[in-house]
């Protein structure tokens, strides 16, 4: 069965596959974003916990996906919230290390200045810091978006779905051509994904 059959004769399996592996990534991302923007501004805040925070996310990373599967499985569970779980924290590094860079950067004499008009503080990261770091703070998440797109694959091992089922299936029945069609699936997701949010981010910027 050649490639272009399978994917012309299985294009509805494809696009119900492609619409879960969109949403888990889309889930995982805006808990991601709360929580690692939520840590990131943390640690602005409490400069001595920004070195535990950051080691806890950079050995996250370390840890091989199927490996986190299976940790978490106990905990959530075969399916769809073991592989959301996963993808939040592969998310968070990246995310909460550019919230940090970004507030980090902003030139003090500008947060002196919001002090000096009288802004209390919540007003002064709301208004100044948050504002001031969204570019940086958008470049994380695009990178933890592109990432997690893939890392994604792998969540269907444990019943998450998504396109992941296609390789997985392939890989078990020795198609060739079911494996790629999940791979190359799961690419264009992840370019995609990285055209959007680059647009965006081009715009934060100017």
């Amino acid at each position: 069965m050649s490639f272009w059959f399978l994917v012309v004769s299985r294009w509805q399996s494809i696009l119900e596959s492609t619409w879960e592996h969109i949403l888990i990534v889309a889930v995982a991302v805006c808990v991601a974003v709360v929580l690692g923007v939520g840590l990131g501004v943390m640690i602005t805040y409490w400069r001595s916990l920004a070195g535990p925070v950051l080691y806890f996310c950079q050995v996250v990373m370390t840890i091989p996906s199927l490996a986190m599967l299976g940790l978490l499985l106990p905990v959530f569970g075969i399916g769809y919230k073991t592989g959301v779980a996963t993808l939040i924290l592969y998310s968070l590094l990246p995310i909460v290390r550019n919230t940090y860079a970004g507030i980090e950067g902003i030139e003090p004499a500008i947060i002196e200045a919001a002090k000096g008009m009288g802004m209390r503080e919540i007003t002064i990261l709301r208004r100044i810091k948050l504002p001031l770091a969204w570019p940086v703070i958008l470049a994380g998440i695009r990178t933890a978006v592109v990432m997690i797109v893939g890392i994604a694959a792998i969540a269907s091992y444990i019943g998450a779905g998504g396109l992941g089922e296609f390789i997985f299936r392939g890989i078990s029945q020795w198609n060739l051509q079911l494996v790629l069609v999940g791979a190359v699936c799961v690419s264009i997701l992840a370019v995609l994904a990285d055209g959007l949010l680059k647009r965006v981010e081009g715009r934060t910027r100017r």
